[in-house]
């Protein structure tokens, strides 16, 4: 009989498989942390770490139904004006 996932501890990624998860390279993925434009993140004494659901949750916001519906909100990798960060839905630090 399988385990109930509900008592499974969250499963943390670390970058490379983070970024394989989302098919991005691990520097694009770094560069999101940079920018503030990327999923939500933990460190871990020195270590940077990626939960599933996190990763997930930051996918589904780049969802749109047609080339015409307005972008969704995830960035690209790039320096955002913080002002227009937190008009769009993003991050900002």
């Amino acid at each position: 009989m399988p385990a109930n996932t509900t008592d499974l501890p969250p499963r943390y990624l670390r970058t490379p498989e983070a970024a394989r998860f989302l098919s991005l390279s691990g520097r694009t993925l770094e560069k999101h942390r940079t920018y503030g434009t990327g999923p939500a993140y933990h460190k871990l004494g020195g270590r940077v770490v990626y939960s599933i659901d996190d990763l997930q949750a930051w996918a589904n916001r780049g969802a749109v139904t047609s080339t015409s519906d307005p972008r969704g909100s995830v960035l690209p990798a790039k320096h955002h004006d913080p002002v227009a960060l937190t008009r769009s839905g993003g991050r900002s630090r």
